[in-house]
């Protein structure tokens, strides 16, 4: 297994680090109520997904 021969140092260490990004949630309109979605999940809004209805998908005002 390959060890490092020399301990990196903290500036290689942290500019090595300040690429991990995170990236933003991608979203569509949902095609029932236009709100905004995640892909490939059921809208929180009406609860529709790829023409069926999830009562258990739908928000509510405890859950906000």
């Amino acid at each position: 297994m390959a060890v490092p021969k020399r301990k990196m140092s903290r500036s290689n260490t942290r500019s090595r680090r300040a690429q991990w990004k995170a990236t933003p949630v991608a979203l569509t309109t949902c095609p029932q109520c236009n709100a905004p979605k995640q892909s490939h999940l059921a809208c929180p809004a009406c609860g529709a997904y790829k023409d069926r209805h999830y009562s258990a998908a739908e928000r509510t005002e405890h859950q906000a």
